[in-house]
Formats: C-alpha cells, structure tokens, sequence
C-alpha cells in the first residue's frame, strides 16, 4: 500500500516583490522559469511511491507562470497517485491571472483556490507594493466564481502601515458579501530583510499601535464569527467543512513532501529542506544530484515540541489522548508545570480533554507557544 501524505510544490517566481515579503520568492527572473518548471516536473515525477490526500501550489506568485508552463506541470501532476477526495490547491494573485489560466487549473483537477487581496482600499495595496488594485481582485473572484470554483479563500491582512479600523470594517464587510468559504486574516509582521525592515529602523512606517491591532484583531474575529466563519486557527475563518485540509497537516504534525526550490519536507520524522537557489535546484535536479539540504532526523523531544507548538495554533488546541497515543507519555509528565502556570493564568483552557488558548493567550501566543520548547 502507497504511503499517504500531503504534497506542497513551491513556486518561487514573482512580479514584483511585495515591501513586507521575506518569502523565498524573486522577481526578475523570468528567464529561468522554463528551465526551472522542467526541473520541477522532473522532481514530482519521482513521486510514485506516494499517494497524495492534498496538493498545495504556493510562492511566490504560481500563478505568475505562463500557460505553457502550466500544461507541462499539469501532465507530472495528472501521473500522481491521488486520493478520490484530494484537496488541490493553487495560490493567485490578482494582476498574473487570465481566464484561460483559470480554465487550465480547473483541467488539472485544482479544487480550492487561495487569492491574495489583503486589503478593500486601493491606497493600502499601493502602499505595501501589491501590484493589483480592487478591480484586478473583483474580476478574477467574479471569473473564478463563474467557472465553478466553489472553495475559495481570500486573504486579508491588518496592522498594515497607515490603515485605519474603518477600513478593516470595510475590507470585512465587502469581504463578506462576496460569500468566500474561507478568509484568512493575517497581522502585518516586519521581516529582517526587506524594505519594510528599512523604513521600520528609519522611522518611516507609521504602523497601528499594538492596542490598535489588538482592537483589530478582535473586530476581525467577531465580525466574521456573527457571519458564520469558524475560527479554527490563530489567522483562518472558514464556513462549515471548509477549513484548509492542507495547512491543517502543518498543525497536526502530520506529513508532507515539499517539490521546488526552498521547498520543505517532514516525512518519516525527518525534516530537510531543498536548496534555496533556483539556478542550484535546475542544475542539481538535472544532473541527477541530491537537492535536499538540512537533513534533520526529528528526536522524540522535537516531535512532542513541534506537536504543542504547531497544535496550539489551533482553536481546538491539543488532545491529550492524541498525545498519549503519538508519543506513548502522558502529557503533564513533560508539560505538568507549564500547563498548570498558563491554566493558573488563564491563558490556557482545559476542557474536554482538550488543552487550547484562550482569546487572552492567542495574543500572547508566542510567549506562550516558546515556552513549550523543551530545554533537556
């Protein structure tokens, strides 16, 4: 029997690199994407042992890629060993997506579509170096709408440099009439590296202040919870039975191959990554040389770590049985003293045999996810 998993191809290409983005993505270098789609396919050929419950295409910007690039990926795709109820996701973004790109998705079996738009105001956009504005994002929904997909998310993002809470209202609101079955709301983050870093050191971002994006954050949560958008984890919202099948193995700790430059993998408890390079990943690719980097045989320490950290990004939080039964320890064996500071706290909540944050914690979830590190 194929061992069952999930599988992320990553596509490192972009338009223009947005200010806020420390993602392995680059932009001007379109010449190599014939050279590096070759590769991939070549990649994801190798892939026959395996059958895949999810597939998830991200970036960068996938679908930047031309339509022939797409019909040669399509065809290393179509050879996968798929489960009937697969989750097939692609990432878009408003400006790099045509019809017959959407046509060409749908062909290959893409089942969930994922689309940038982070915010409703054409100024925001402008201002963290998105290359669409509003008309660009209304016209790819509306001819995504038309061809049947039925499971889109939209992402959304707050803390953004000048943004006001009557816009969040607004952003949510015409959101929200738009139906999507899944928005994900993420809080502006400075990256080391890029040009938001620059003008944070220099004074030149006027960003919310954290009482601000805190205010935000809980708008977020009760406007879309009052509309029937489950909050299953610290950023995503979806309808019933909509949740992101895919990232859901992130935080379950469950596994995944990763196909593509930077692309990473946690098969079998080990973690690696592939080289970050694109023109190290063609070359190594096509002269039949290993591409993973970091090899990292995962100990029982770093799985129960991974499995508390990632698991309390969820809503629902950690089951203790779930514990038991994956690492054969009782849970406050390890975790005793944390869980019951954090209970005591109340920033921790214990409740059928489950161990989640509370809406106080998940602002504080850093502080509290890091304290789950074991340090022996």
């Amino acid at each position: 029997m194929k061992k069952e998993l999930s599988l992320y191809i990553h596509i490192p290409f972009c338009k223009q690199k947005c200010l806020y983005c420390d993602f392995p993505s680059y932009c001007g270098e379109e010449a190599l994407m014939d050279s590096y789609v070759d590769a991939l396919c070549k990649e994801i050929d190798n892939l026959g042992n395996y059958k895949f419950n999810t597939i998830f295409i991200g970036g960068g910007t996938p679908s930047y890629l031309e339509i022939r690039h797409w019909e040669k990926l399509k065809c290393s795709i179509d050879k996968l060993n798929k489960n009937e109820s697969l989750e097939f996701s692609v990432e878009i973004n408003p400006g790099t997506v045509s019809k017959e790109k959407l046509c060409i998705f749908k062909g290959m079996g893409v089942n969930r579509l994922s689309i940038g738009l982070q915010a409703w105001q054409d100024e925001l956009l402008e201002g963290i170096g998105r290359i669409h504005k509003l008309n660009d994002f209304l016209e790819t929904y509306k001819e995504a709408r038309a061809l049947r997909f039925n499971n889109i998310n939209i992402d959304l993002m707050f803390g953004l440099p000048n943004q006001t809470l009557e816009q969040i209202n607004e952003t949510l609101r015409e959101t929200i009439k738009l139906n999507p079955e899944h928005i994900s709301c993420y809080s502006l983050i400075i990256e080391e590296g890029t040009p938001f870093y620059t003008k944070y050191e220099n004074d030149e971002l006027i960003l919310p202040s954290e009482e601000m994006e805190r205010e935000m954050y809980s708008k977020i949560k009760k406007k879309l919870e009052e509309k029937g958008y489950e909050q299953y984890e610290i950023s995503n919202f979806s309808k019933l039975e909509k949740e992101c099948r895919h990232n859901l193995v992130y935080w379950n700790l469950d596994e995944y191959i990763g196909c593509g430059a930077f692309a990473h993998s946690y098969v079998n408890h080990q973690r690696y990554k592939n080289v970050e390079s694109i023109r190290d990943y063609i070359k190594k690719i096509n002269s039949n040389e290993e591409v993973k980097l970091e090899i990292h045989h995962n100990t029982l320490k770093d799985d129960m770590e991974e499995f508390m950290f990632m698991g309390l990004r969820k809503i629902n939080g950690v089951n203790i049985d779930e514990f038991q039964k994956r690492f054969n320890k009782n849970i406050y064996d390890i975790y005793g003293k944390i869980i019951d500071k954090y209970l005591k706290d109340k920033l921790l909540i214990l409740k059928d045999n489950k161990l989640y944050l509370s809406p106080r914690g998940i602002e504080v979830s850093n502080m509290i996810m890091s304290d789950f590190m074991l340090t022996v």
